[in-house]
């Protein structure tokens, strides 16, 4: 059985038209303040990152804060003080958040204070896990796959962060149910970047999150990277301040990438002894 393809047509809309340079000063603005905190019960230590924007010609996307108080605090009680690593990178150890608890996060960075609340939901466990081959115009590219039954009545979002051979990992997608609460739903997650090839692993972190942690990357995954001035998503964190603050139940899984282009016409002529 060769396995199945699926053709997409995209519309691609060209615009041109310019005969007047607008000069935009991109180096006035005031730095804001990026907090990226991704926490789940993956492991036990917890990491969040503090940092400035920089100016749009620095050589640097961001640059490091190394002197904020940077302080979680759950549902039941808990205080998680995260002290300063390296470059902006801020760590608390022994720390695994609790899969129905609230928690809160606060930041204060030469004092301005910034604030974020995030629920970390019940991980919706998968029934089976596979890796599909699908053709894109033409193109060929591997999927991995997660089937589950999504429970009903109730609103559930799915993020999924990827790695291809051991490289870091990063975003990939995000799902709702809305339109399919209660079902049996299949995610087709990959990194359409990456040349896969037969022998390749595919590792996938996938979290069960908050509708607000959903919003951002969705706007996220929705944001045309060529446009001339892309948005920001929207942030969960108060004050202005730019990134998303994150408490996740999460599973990792490793697949690996086989050849399944078998050719059963021959097979059924030449059986296995």
């Amino acid at each position: 059985m060769k396995v199945r393809s699926y053709v997409y047509i995209l519309c691609v809309l060209f615009f041109s038209a310019c005969e007047e340079i607008i000069e935009v000063n991109l180096n006035d603005a005031d730095p804001r303040v990026v907090i990226e905190a991704n926490l789940s019960d993956l492991q036990s230590t917890q990491r969040i990152r503090v940092s400035k924007t920089v100016a749009f010609d620095e050589p640097v996307n961001s640059v490091g804060v190394t002197n904020a108080v940077v302080l979680v605090v759950d549902s039941r009680g808990g205080y998680h003080n995260f002290q300063h690593e390296n470059d902006g990178n801020y760590v608390a150890r022994d720390f695994t958040p609790e899969s129905g608890g609230n928690y809160s996060l606060y930041v204060e960075v030469d004092g301005e204070s910034f604030h974020s609340s995030c629920y970390m939901p019940v991980y919706v466990d998968v029934d089976s896990t596979g890796i599909v081959q699908e053709n894109i115009l033409g193109d060929s590219y591997y999927f991995a796959t997660f089937k589950f039954n999504d429970p009903p009545k109730m609103p559930n979002y799915y993020k999924y962060d990827i790695a291809i051979n051991n490289e870091n990992f990063g975003f990939s997608s995000v799902f709702q149910d809305k339109f399919n609460d209660g079902l049996y739903v299949t995610h087709q997650v990959s990194d359409l970047d990456a040349e896969l090839q037969p022998g390749d692993y595919i590792a996938v972190r996938r979290y069960c999150v908050d509708e607000k942690v959903f919003n951002y990357w969705n706007e996220y995954q929705g944001t045309n990277p060529g446009s001339a001035a892309p948005a920001n998503p929207t942030s969960n964190i108060s004050n202005n301040a730019l990134g998303y603050f994150s408490v996740a139940s999460a599973e990792e899984f490793r697949l690996q990438v086989v050849d399944m282009d078998v050719d059963w016409d021959n097979l059924e002529d030449n059986p296995m002894p």
